[in-house]
């Protein structure tokens, strides 16, 4: 079974469950129902650009804490629904793992994987009314009432796991022959139908598929037919190319643009994080509004961030620069005077004595390294691609203080991000992850 990787992104807010339980007993164990009847996990697929996996069966706690930590990865894909699941047992999933993963930083993407189209051999499939009998003047009705049963049979089950309305549910319709006129007009219906009934229910509606066949097909359908069929509001395109970012050639760029699309580049293979091994696929995901910075609230009216943090030296020293020590190490306790740019004797004082706390040998210069591990001081927080925690800001200023990078310190962790990092767990000869791990924050904040 293909695994729709996951990708997505969530906000968490734990509000009153008016009760209700996974759909079977194989998918959850009695405390896990018992645990959805008392809270629910409303799971959005808020802003987020950045990487995510999938795998069939929803892995234990322990592998997803670990890969929390160690993994590049921040979105998981959880196969929720449909008759045509391979995974219909879900010994890990239920309401508690919902709520766990999101309040861990996971986001979720809840796939439903149900009928799928008439010419597709993965069963149970829906109907083509005109292999039944002549076209019916209404079109493809058998598909389209069965997009809308299955709809609601998929939020159901979405609500059961404590995931709430305002998520985004994606349908899974496996690849078929696009050329069969009648198997890919029977799906058009039958997704515009389950399309219309998910967000009537208060859901998102997401679709994911190949490139060359359901994405086109309602690309199509988007482009020389406007109007006609309810499409869905985000389209996950499977498309191994390797490639982690958002775009195919088999439609324009300028569908589900921006902040619609994420796309599987890598299917079924396994990757080891932190010791522990799942098979996965991969993907990139960019919804929304991609990640948002956040305010930092630091030094008021004084630039931190800089391309480069040159030597202070007595007689020899930036002002703007002299002002980022000041404010930070204000912030450390070692400092009271004014932010004034002036390398002076009470600066020095300062820096000496912050030196000495930190076990670096004092001295009147302040240098390389020790700019290194005053810019990245604070909690050792595990952030990667798409994070936008406050400690965003104090890794890219120290991977420019490093030499590691020359970039923006925006607050978002990007791909310039990632990739200074990478530069510079390479060069200490640590795990190359471009994940700021708690080793990571060690060698830094040792100003290595």
């Amino acid at each position: 079974m293909r695994r729709l990787v996951l990708a997505v992104l969530a906000l968490v807010l734990v509000v009153p469950l008016v009760g209700s339980s996974p759909a079977t007993a194989d998918d959850v164990a009695p405390s896990a129902k018992r645990a959805s009847q008392q809270q629910i996990a409303l799971a959005t697929p808020g802003d987020f650009t950045g990487y995510g996996f999938d795998q069939c069966l929803a892995p234990t706690q322990a592998a997803m804490d670990t890969w929390w930590k160690k993994s590049p990865f921040s979105a998981v894909g959880i196969y929720i629904s449909g008759d045509s699941r391979a995974c219909r047992s879900q010994p890990n999933l239920s309401s508690t793992w919902v709520a766990t993963q999101v309040a861990r930083g996971w986001r979720l993407l809840p796939i439903a994987l149900g009928p799928q189209a008439s010419c597709q051999p993965r069963f149970p499939r829906y109907k083509d009314d005109f292999t039944i009998s002549p076209k019916p003047a209404g079109g493809y009705a058998a598909a389209a009432a069965q997009g809308a049963v299955e709809a609601a049979k998929n939020a159901a089950d979405a609500t059961a796991y404590g995931i709430g309305a305002g998520s985004t549910i994606w349908y899974d319709l496996e690849g078929f022959n696009l050329a069969d006129t009648h198997c890919r007009e029977s799906a058009l219906v039958f997704t515009s139908a389950w399309v219309t009934r998910i967000k009537e229910l208060g859901y998102v509606a997401g679709f994911y598929s190949s490139a060359s066949s359901g994405i086109k097909m309602l690309d199509d359908a988007r482009v020389q037919r406007p109007g006609q069929f309810a499409l869905p509001d985000r389209i996950w395109i499977a498309r191994w190319d390797g490639l982690a970012d958002t775009s195919t050639t088999y439609i324009p760029e300028d569908g589900w643009r921006p902040g619609g699309r994420m796309k599987q580049y890598r299917g079924g293979h396994n990757e080891t994080w932190g010791g522990v091994t799942i098979n996965i696929d991969s993907n990139f995901i960019d919804l929304g509004a991609g990640s948002v910075p956040q305010p930092e609230g630091r030094c008021a009216g004084t630039r931190l961030g800089f391309w480069k943090y040159p030597a202070l030296s007595p007689g020899s020293a930036k002002a703007t620069r002299v002002k980022v020590l000041q404010c930070l190490l204000t912030e450390q306790g070692t400092y009271s005077g004014p932010l004034n740019g002036s390398y002076d004797a009470a600066t020095i004082a300062a820096a000496r004595a912050w030196q000495a706390a930190r076990k670096l040998t004092p001295s009147d210069t302040f240098g390389k390294r020790h700019w290194v591990a005053l810019l990245s001081a604070g909690a050792r927080t595990t952030i990667k691609r798409g994070s936008v925690d406050e400690s965003v800001h104090r890794l890219q200023r120290a991977l420019n203080a490093a030499g590691a990078g020359r970039f923006k310190a925006t607050g978002v962790f990007d791909a310039k991000t990632e990739a200074a990092l990478r530069v510079y767990q390479a060069r200490l000869k640590i795990t190359v992850s471009g994940v700021a791990t708690p080793q990571t924050w060690n060698k830094l904040q040792r100003g290595r």
